[in-house]
C-alpha cells in the first residue's frame, strides 16, 4: 500500500476541513511553530530553502577547505566564501572600501557629472535612478532588447511615501538615513537625511503603482535612442559611462516613461548637493552588507527589523552562502544537482507536466464562456509550451569573474560587473532557449511569457510538493498544482496578452475578452474583502494579486482534472482515513503552511503579487465544486461558497 504523503501530525482535529481547510491541515503545526529570530516568516518554502542552503553550504565549504589546492571555478567559490567569512579583515577595513567612492560623489560639479558617475557605479552594483536588463522584445520575441524602468527609492514601494499608514515607516527611514550618513562621515547627517527623504518622495510621485506595472500594454514602450533621450536627456551620458555600446541601445523598452520625464525634471530643479547626498546613500546602502559590523548592523536594523520585523540577522555563514550563490550560483548548482537530484524525478515530472497539459487542453476545449476562434488560439499556445525541469543543459561560464580572498566588496562588485557583461552580450542576438533565470538550488518556479516556458528548479521537487513514493493524489495536489499554476500564468490577466510565440498580441475576440474580464473582476472582488490573520485591518489588493490568484485557481482546478485523468476511471484507495480527493486538497493546503511576522505581512500586502498563504489555500478551494464535493461542504459550513459566487475560469 502506498503512503498517503500527508503529515498527520500537523492536523488540528478541533477544526473541520469544511470550516477551515488551512487550519485543519496545518493547525497543530501553526500553533507549535515559532519563527526563528533571523527570518520574517517560517513555512514550507523556508524549510525547503533551509535544506537547500545546508546542501549548498557543504558544497561551498568543501571547496573553501581546499584553499590553494583548489583550481578553476572551485577555487573561486572557496575564495569568495572565505572573503566573506574573514570577519577580521572586513572589520579592519571599516568604511575604507567606500571612502574614495563617496569622495567622487561629492566631487561632481554638474548634474551630468553625477549621472555619469551613477552609470559607472552601476557596474559596481550601486542602484541608481533606474534599472536595466535584457529580455526578449515583447513585440518581436525572437530578439533581445534592453528594458529600463523606474527606481531610486530606498523604501520597498512608492506607496510607502504616498499612503498615510506608512508615515511612521517614512520617519524611521529618515532616521536610518541619518544613521548611515553618520557612520559614513557625511556632513550634517540629520538635515542631509531629511533632504534625501524629501527627494525620494518627489521621485516616488512619478512612479507607477504596482497594479499599473502589471499591465504589459502600458509598460511596453519601444523607443529609439533619440526618443528615449527626449524623456531623459542624460540617458546617453549614463549609458556611455556604464560602458554600454551604442549598438546595444539603438532601441530600448522604456517601461515607465512618466518616471523618466519626471526624474529628468527633478535633476534640473533640485540642487546638485541634494542629488550628491542621494547618490551617497545609494553607495553606502549598497555596500553596507559587506562592510564592518556597524554598517551591517545599522543596515539590518532598518531593512530587516523595522521593515520586516526580523529581530536578528542571519548567521554569517548563511550570508556568505547567499553571496556565493548570487555571484557563482550555477557553478554551485552543477554540483548540487549531481548530489541531490535523481534523474528519476525528471521523468516523473515530465509525466506530470504532460498530464497537466492534457487536462488544460480538455478544459479549454470545453469552456462554455469562450468562443471557438479564441479557443483555437489558446490551444495553439498550450501546444507551444516548453517545460524545463531540474537544471539547465548549458551552464554559465564564470571565467571572467575575478576573486580576491582579501577584498569582499571588490569581489561582489566584480561578480556583478561580469554579470552585466554576460547580459549585455545577449542583446542583439537570437534568444537563448537554454538560459535559466533561477539556479537549480532555488526553491521556486516560474513562467516566462515571452518564451512561453515553465521552469521548475530541482530544489522545489521535494516533499511536500513532490514525494516520489507517495500516491498520486498528494503529488497532483502539491507539485501538480504548482505546474498548473505556472501554466496558468500563460492564461492570466497578463500572460493571456501574449501569444504562443511570446509576442504581445491580442488573440482574443472582443466578446471573449469581455467574458474573461467579467470572471476576473469577480475574483478581484473576492480578494479585496480579505484581511490576513497577521495583519488585521490591512486588506489584500485584488488587482495586484490577480495574476497569481488566477494562477492558483487555474492550477488547482486543472491539477484536480489531471489527477482524475491519472486514475483512468479507478477509485483511489482510502489512506489514513482520507479519500483520494480529500488527500488532493489536503496536499494543496499543506504546501502553504506558514507563520509570518506582522511587519512582513504588511510589507507583502503592499508589494507582493501573491496573496497571503491562508487565502491561497481557502479562498481558492472555496471556488471549486470538487472541494465542496470531496468534503461534503454545505451552506452551514465556513468553507461554503454559494454556487453562483464561485469563479471558474480555466
Amino acid at each position: 500500500m502506498p503512503i498517503s504523503g500527508i503529515d498527520l501530525s500537523n492536523i488540528d482535529h478541533t477544526v473541520r476541513p469544511q470550516d477551515d481547510l488551512y487550519q485543519h491541515v496545518n493547525g497543530s503545526w501553526l500553533k507549535a511553530t515559532e519563527i526563528p529570530d533571523d527570518r520574517p516568516l517560517e513555512g514550507t518554502f523556508t524549510a525547503l530553502r533551509d535544506g537547500a542552503e545546508i546542501a549548498v553550504r557543504d558544497i561551498i565549504e568543501e571547496a573553501a577547505a581546499k584553499g590553494e589546492a583548489a583550481s578553476g571555478i572551485e577555487r573561486k567559490v572557496g575564495e569568495l566564501y572565505n572573503s566573506f567569512m574573514d570577519e577580521a579583515t572586513v572589520e579592519a577595513k571599516g568604511m575604507e572600501p567606500i571612502r574614495g567612492r563617496l569622495a567622487e560623489v561629492f566631487a561632481t560639479t554638474t548634474v551630468a557629472d553625477l549621472v555619469a558617475l551613477a552609470g559607472r557605479l552601476f557596474r559596481s552594483d550601486v542602484s541608481g535612478l533606474f534599472y536595466i536588463y535584457p529580455a526578449p522584445d515583447a513585440g518581436n520575441p525572437d530578439r533581445i532588447l534592453l528594458y529600463t524602468g523606474q527606481g531610486g527609492l530606498g523604501l520597498p514601494d512608492e506607496s510607502y511615501y504616498r499612503e498615510e499608514k506608512f508615515a511612521p515607516m517614512v520617519k524611521a527611514y529618515g532616521e536610518h538615513v541619518r544613521t548611515m550618513f553618520t557612520l559614513a562621515g557625511v556632513a550634517d547627517p540629520e538635515p542631509a537625511a531629511a533632504r534625501v527623504v524629501a527627494l525620494e518622495t518627489s521621485l516616488a510621485s512619478h512612479h507607477w503603482d504596482n497594479v499599473t506595472l502589471r499591465d504589459p500594454q502600458k509598460t511596453y514602450n519601444l523607443k529609439s535612442a533619440e526618443e528615449a533621450a527626449t524623456l531623459f536627456p542624460l540617458l546617453n551620458t549614463w549609458f556611455e559611462a556604464a560602458g554600454i555600446d551604442p549598438d546595444k541601445r539603438n532601441e530600448i523598452v522604456v517601461s515607465t516613461p512618466d518616471f523618466f520625464s519626471g526624474a529628468a525634471g527633478l535633476l534640473e530643479s533640485e540642487p546638485l548637493s541634494v542629488w550628491q547626498e542621494w547618490l551617497a546613500l545609494r553607495v553606502v546602502n549598497g555596500a553596507a552588507p559587506y562592510l564592518s559590523s556597524e554598517f551591517v548592523d545599522a543596515n539590518f536594523a532598518f531593512y530587516g527589523t523595522t521593515i520586516s520585523g526580523t529581530p536578528r540577522n542571519k548567521d554569517r555563514w548563511k550570508r556568505a552562502v547567499a553571496v556565493v550563490e548570487a555571484a557563482l550560483g550555477e557553478a554551485v548548482g552543477q554540483i548540487y544537482v549531481s548530489k541531490h537530484f535523481p534523474e528519476t524525478h525528471k521523468a516523473r515530472m515530465q509525466t506530470l507536466v504532460a498530464n497537466l497539459i492534457e487536462a488544460y487542453r480538455q478544459s479549454i476545449t470545453g469552456l462554455a464562456w469562450m468562443g471557438e476562434e479564441t479557443k483555437a488560439e489558446a490551444l495553439r499556445k498550450l501546444e507551444a509550451f516548453r517545460a524545463k525541469i531540474g537544471y539547465p543543459d548549458k551552464w554559465i561560464d564564470y571565467s571572467a569573474v575575478e576573486i580576491d580572498p582579501l577584498d569582499l566588496l571588490g569581489n561582489v562588485e566584480r561578480a556583478h560587473n561580469a554579470d552585466v557583461d554576460r547580459h549585455l552580450d545577449e542583446v542583439g542576438k537570437p534568444v537563448d532557449l537554454n538560459k535559466w533565470l533561477m539556479t537549480p538550488q532555488t526553491v521556486n518556479a516560474y513562467y516566462h511569457p515571452m518564451l512561453n516556458e515553465i521552469v521548475f528548479p530541482a530544489a522545489i521537487l521535494q516533499p511536500p510538493f513532490f514525494t516520489a513514493d507517495a500516491d498520486d493524489a498528494v503529488n497532483y495536489g502539491g507539485i501538480g498544482a504548482v505546474i498548473g499554476h505556472e501554466i496558468g500564468h500563460g492564461f492570466d490577466d497578463q500572460g493571456s496578452q501574449f501569444d504562443g510565440g511570446g509576442a504581445l498580441r491580442n488573440w482574443w475576440t472582443d466578446d471573449d475578452r469581455t467574458a474573461f474580464e467579467k470572471l476576473t473582476a469577480k475574483l478581484v472582488a473576492q480578494y479585496d474583502e480579505l484581511s490576513p490573520y497577521a495583519a488585521p485591518g490591512h486588506n489584500v489588493n485584488g488587482k495586484l494579486t490577480l495574476g497569481e490568484n488566477i494562477g492558483d485557481l487555474g492550477g488547482l482546478t486543472i491539477a484536480y482534472k489531471a489527477y482524475l485523468l491519472s486514475l483512468d476511471g479507478k477509485e483511489p484507495e482510502v489512506l489514513d482515513g482520507l479519500t483520494g480527493q480529500q488527500r488532493f486538497f489536503a496536499s494543496w493546503a499543506a504546501g502553504w503552511r506558514q507563520v509570518i511576522r506582522s511587519e512582513e505581512a504588511i510589507r507583502r500586502l503592499a508589494t507582493d503579487p501573491h496573496s497571503p498563504n491562508e487565502f491561497r489555500t481557502n479562498a481558492i478551494a472555496k471556488n471549486l465544486d470538487a472541494f465542496h464535493q470531496a468534503f461534503g461542504v454545505t451552506d452551514q459550513d465556513g468553507m461554503w461558497m454559494p454556487q453562483d459566487a464561485r469563479v471558474s475560469i480555466w
